[in-house]
């Protein structure tokens, strides 16, 4: 009984509420709900995920019927009916080998994602068998001092998702250190707000490929000596450097905006200036301070992407790059999984900041 609670608070915390609504309209638990709520809460949420599964397996066969006659004609041209009836008899039969490659259907969508799971246990296995296979050198190269031999094979769908939640997580960290205590200072002097304003301005809006390029002149040069994969600290840094601003700004604007009678009572009080900082103005500006990280966290989310696949640092945007270069059949299937997949945590990852916010924030509402 606990975890079914638990399931339903967490399907509802996501969004998805709705299907407990039904499933307890239809076991009879709820008696009393007005039709039109039950139409408004549960049966349109379910036709819209209905609607756009059904519009999109309709579009993907129309791209798939339209490439693999644009294949046939082509062939026809070339080398004659024969080939063009060998390929149409190609086609119809499923043969992988001369399928068109266009937008997958959402079967071939699901099929990729098992595809994905199955690999990635595979190897999780290989590690697995690898770090038993080695652990005898490895403790005693340990023992002289030396490093461990490492399992260099490539990395799963999930190894790269929580490598793509490690470098999100390392910039946004770096975003909220940089940008939290400037903009207290920027709120508290105007003078200082009025010295930085235009860097903020012309540096706020720069795409993230120029981020990236400037972090990798600087790291690169730092680092120049080391034999160490510098790719994490690029893409990390980058993706703070990118995400932080509005941050920055609504900090400054949350510590402008406190209220002069709370101001007040700190004089009155007599409380230093830190003592005023953490009693008085981080609390009244934490609902535009957490407004600010979610809309850094948001961002920081998607550079990364772009940034990983500049950097080749492993990760999603590199999984999808190299989804993309192979140009396999199932390519295009796995990158529409990994597509679905960044939105999700996207999404889990607003919540998750709402949730902190909630919590946290002296805001009633």
């Amino acid at each position: 009984m606990k975890q079914i609670i638990a399931i339903e608070r967490v399907s509802r915390f996501i969004g998805l509420g709705f299907i407990f609504t039904l499933m307890d309209r239809l076991t009879g638990n709820l008696k009393t709900l007005d039709v039109s709520k039950l139409i408004k809460k549960t049966i349109i949420p379910l036709a819209s995920i209905l609607l756009f599964i059904g519009l999109w397996h309709l579009g993907a066969k129309a791209l798939y019927n339209r490439e693999a006659n644009y294949k046939i004609e082509k062939t026809l041209e070339a080398q004659g009916i024969e080939a063009a009836e060998a390929l149409r008899a190609c086609i119809n039969s499923g043969d992988i080998s001369c399928q068109p490659n266009s937008l997958p259907a959402p079967g071939q969508v699901w099929d990729s994602y098992k595809s994905l799971i199955k690999d990635h246990n595979q190897i999780s296995e290989d590690k697995a068998a690898f770090k038993v296979k080695t652990s005898e050198i490895n403790a005693k190269r340990i023992a002289n001092g030396e490093s461990p031999i490492t399992y260099t094979g490539r990395p799963s769908f999930i190894d790269q998702i929580i490598m793509s939640l490690k470098t999100v997580f390392a910039g946004f960290l770096l975003a909220l250190c940089i940008a939290v205590p400037i903009g207290i200072l920027i709120g508290l002097s105007p003078v200082l707000k009025n010295a930085l304003n235009w860097f903020i301005q012309i540096f706020k809006p720069v795409s993230p490929v120029v981020w990236y390029l400037l972090v990798f002149m600087i790291v690169k040069t730092i680092l120049i000596d080391s034999s160490e994969d510098s790719s994490f600290i690029i893409s990390f840094i980058s993706v703070g450097l990118c995400s932080m601003w509005a941050t920055l700004v609504n900090t400054a604007m949350g510590v402008a905006s406190v209220d002069k009678d709370y101001l007040n009572v700190a004089k009155v009080l007599k409380l230093g200036p830190v003592q005023k900082v953490f009693k008085v103005i981080l609390p009244a500006s934490l609902p535009l301070i957490f407004t600010g990280l979610k809309i850094t966290l948001s961002v920081a989310w998607m550079v990364l992407i772009a940034i990983e696949l500049l950097a080749q640092s492993p990760g999603l945007g590199s999984f999808v790059w190299e989804e993309f270069q192979n140009g396999a059949n199932d390519s295009n299937s796995k990158i529409i999984v990994a597509m679905f997949v960044i939105g999700i945590i996207g999404f889990l990852l607003d919540r998750v900041m709402l949730t902190i916010q909630n919590s946290v924030s002296y805001n009633s509402n």
